[in-house]
């Protein structure tokens, strides 16, 4: 396993610990720099020098990307939507379990 699929594997281990003591913001912050990791990743094999920003800038530079399908695109979306004032995600997705179809697919 290289470093980054570790890193992206370690994410994913965090947000599940998160999500059992019922720390669902915690388990969507992973998920998010999870998909950051891959991000990281994609451009990197493209050639592109990751810009050494957040994993939230990572996902809007994705979305603007042309070679993104647009599913991929609504992922990158979905993680990077603000929370509402009971912290709760204004869309009814599993974050953590589209971060995982998001680093699969964009990486494969």
């Amino acid at each position: 396993m290289t470093d980054w699929q570790s890193e992206i594997q370690a994410e994913f281990d965090r947000a599940a610990q998160a999500r059992q003591r019922n720390n669902e913001g915690q388990a969507r912050v992973c998920a998010r720099r999870a998909a950051g990791l891959a991000v990281r990743e994609y451009l990197s094999r493209r050639g592109t020098r990751p810009p050494n920003t957040s994993a939230y800038d990572l996902l809007n530079l994705v979305k603007e990307d042309p070679l993104i399908p647009s599913d991929l695109k609504q992922t990158a979306e979905h993680l990077t939507v603000r929370v509402t004032e009971e912290f709760k995600l204004p869309v009814d997705v599993d974050l953590v379990a589209e971060a995982k179809d998001f680093c699969d697919r964009l990486l494969k």
